[in-house]
């Protein structure tokens, strides 16, 4: 199946404290925002991603960077409402050429980071099947209390509330296009702001399947929630073990000169009696850094993923394998450690573009340049790359699975 994803993030997480909203808290090696989308970026039925920003949000211009070219061409942003309800029909709007009526499309919380793999297959597999759609939810299991006057700032019990029959409603929430817009213009147009899309759809006279999701797909709120998220996200895994499992991999890539007046060496344009023999940029370097990244997560190779026979990678930016495979990781609760890269080659010299090469490749890894390794070899004039014939780069990766 094909879907549409819509990630309303335009709240200023007043209650959450901090010099930025809740959903660029840092979290396990990344942020709450880029956790709530590694699911989506993962999953090839994503056919595209819409995220609603503030209208003065500068922090996603970072997280756009280290997505990088492959990244971003899955991803629009549009600007948000003050309502959130505002925000995702804002996101709807930006699909209005893309997606048909009868398209599904999920929602999903920006401050919702621990939406397990196997919820999200079957929030797919059941609202599918069901001819409004549903949402992910959890049974309520405490004592439920309503207050009396409202919420003061020290309140008192008025009664008791069965909470037979009650849930809590999660995200993603999965609708039709065309029913989902018209439920949210139906409410906009009566001057009511629901705070989930199934009650838009509730108010519109429908009845949306409930799907019963893990309760640790909560919505970040405070500051200590960052704390139970990270224990979530290790002990996805099948219970919290001490320590951090560790993931390495190696990766090797080789290249023949060709005619032309350059060569790319992890991202950066480097000067040279020669170009390179290559289907894409040629970057042995960022090739050999795919290959280890995808080795040390147990997915392959970068042929598997890159083929040199599919022409939307002629002439591509290397940065663009970089930014994919990232986004593999993130949905294996993946994250980069650090990157030992050693380029074998007579010609041309290294050295004089290591510092660059070093920082181009932290900034594609979107981790520090202490995490990143840069060296160089000859071969001593033996073989094909000692008589200058071509160029070859090594790579071992070590990756942290924030599930352990």
């Amino acid at each position: 199946m094909r879907y549409w994803l819509v990630m309303p993030a335009a709240g200023s997480g007043v209650r959450f404290g901090g010099d930025l909203p809740k959903q660029y808290a840092s979290l396990a090696g990344s942020t709450v925002l880029e956790w709530a989308l590694a699911p989506f970026l993962g999953d090839e039925r994503c056919a595209h991603l819409v995220v609603a920003l503030a209208a003065d949000d500068t922090a996603f211009e970072k997280i756009a960077v280290r997505l990088g070219a492959s990244g971003a061409a899955r991803l629009s942003t549009v600007t948000g409402g003050a309502q959130r309800s505002q925000s995702v029909r804002n996101a709807l709007g930006a699909l209005a050429q893309r997606a048909s009526a009868n398209d599904w499309v999920l929602v999903h919380d920006a401050a919702r980071p621990c939406l397990a793999a196997d919820d999200l297959e079957r929030l797919l597999a059941a609202a599918a099947a069901h001819p409004v759609g549903g949402l992910l939810a959890a049974p309520a299991a405490d004592t439920l209390k309503r207050a009396h006057g409202g919420a003061g700032p020290d309140p008192v019990v008025a009664e008791t509330v069965e909470r037979g029959g009650l849930w809590r409603a999660l995200t993603p929430q999965m609708f039709r296009y065309g029913r989902l817009c018209a439920a949210l213009d139906a409410a906009h147009a009566a001057g009511r702001w629901p705070t989930d899309e199934a009650q838009a759809l509730e108010w519109a006279g429908e009845h949306p399947l409930l799907i019963e999701g893990a309760a640790t797909n909560f919505k970040m709120m405070a500051h200590a929630d960052l704390a139970l998220a990270a224990t979530v996200l290790r002990a996805r895994a099948g219970g919290k073990r001490e320590g951090t499992a560790m993931r390495m991999g190696s990766g090797f890539d080789v290249h023949a000169f060709a005619a032309g007046d350059f060569i790319m060496l992890g991202g950066v344009r480097v000067p040279h009696s020669h170009g390179v023999r290559a289907h894409s940029d040629g970057d042995v370097v960022l090739h050999a850094l795919c290959d280890a990244l995808l080795g040390a997560a147990g997915l392959g190779d970068i042929g598997k993923h890159f083929r040199d026979s599919d022409p939307q990678w002629r002439g591509a930016d290397s940065a663009r394998f970089v930014a994919a495979v990232l986004a593999m990781l993130r949905a294996q609760h993946l994250t980069v450690v650090n990157v030992d890269i050693t380029v074998v080659a007579q010609a041309p010299q290294v050295d004089p573009f290591r510092a660059a090469m070093r920082q181009r490749v932290a900034q594609l890894l979107g981790v520090g340049e202490a995490c990143v390794k840069i060296k160089a070899t000859t071969t001593e004039g033996l073989g094909f790359l000692g008589r200058a014939e071509g160029i070859a780069a090594q790579a071992v990766a070590l990756l942290a699975d924030e599930r352990t």
